[in-house]
């Protein structure tokens, strides 16, 4: 695994993320903010954060898996939530630990949380991208 996740000591400990991502692998894989659509184009969970959430890591799993990778390789998360407030972490848990079961794994590499005012759709709520390092 090309992978190694840390919290070092003196920074806290967050239970849905590690604080530090250790790569010792030798192809880097950018993948682009993945939204809420179908292998059609067609948005999931319109109007609903957590299946919005769920299909966004779905579709990052899937853009790994053609790189010849999974979530095990994932460096870094960004994720992007439209109008973010902290009432709104309950829905994103909710939606990343749906998609974690059905993908069978822990998604903790490190993360960004960044509100936004407006995605590429209106009715897309959520973007997530990611950088994996792949032995």
């Amino acid at each position: 695994m090309a992978i190694t996740m840390v919290n070092p000591s003196g920074l806290p400990e967050i239970d849905v993320y590690r604080q530090v991502s250790i790569a010792s692998g030798s192809k880097l894989v950018f993948v682009a903010g993945q939204v809420a659509w179908d292998a059609d184009g067609v948005t999931v969970g319109e109007g609903d954060l957590a299946a919005q959430v769920e299909q966004c890591y779905l579709n990052v799993g899937t853009a790994l898996s053609g790189a010849g990778g999974s979530f095990d390789d994932v460096a870094k998360l960004t994720v992007h939530v439209v109008d973010w407030t902290p009432d709104k972490m309950p829905l994103l848990l909710e939606g990343i630990t749906r998609a974690a079961a059905k993908l069978g794994v822990t998604p903790v590499p490190p993360a960004t949380l960044l509100g936004v005012a407006a995605l590429d759709v209106p009715a897309h709520l959520v973007e997530i991208e990611a950088v994996a390092v792949i032995d």
